[in-house]
């Protein structure tokens, strides 16, 4: 009776270490990309534009990028798929 289990039990394992592991992990990746968004970052949304960060609103899950000089648009940090590049922190 054990025995037919051990095929079952040995592709879950196979699956568990190939597909959900990493995915968890890119995950996790991007939730952390997403709370570590600054201002003057340059970011990639899943919709594909690409713009600057202008205003980060702690409280809320939305951030303000321009993608064009003077055209600010509200994205939700969920919608961020991409960091292109890093601002410098802020010197004291």
């Amino acid at each position: 009776m054990i025995l037919q289990f051990v095929p079952f039990i040995l592709i879950f394992v196979i699956m568990w270490f190939l597909i959900i592991r990493p995915q968890q992990r890119r995950v996790k990746a991007h939730q952390e990309m997403i709370k570590n968004v600054r201002r003057g970052d340059t970011v990639v949304t899943s919709g594909g534009i690409i713009g600057k960060v202008t205003k980060v609103l702690e409280d809320s899950a939305d951030v303000e990028v321009e993608i064009a000089e003077g055209v600010k648009v509200k994205v939700a940090r969920a919608m961020i798929s991409e960091m292109r590049t890093k601002s410098e922190p802020v010197k004291a």
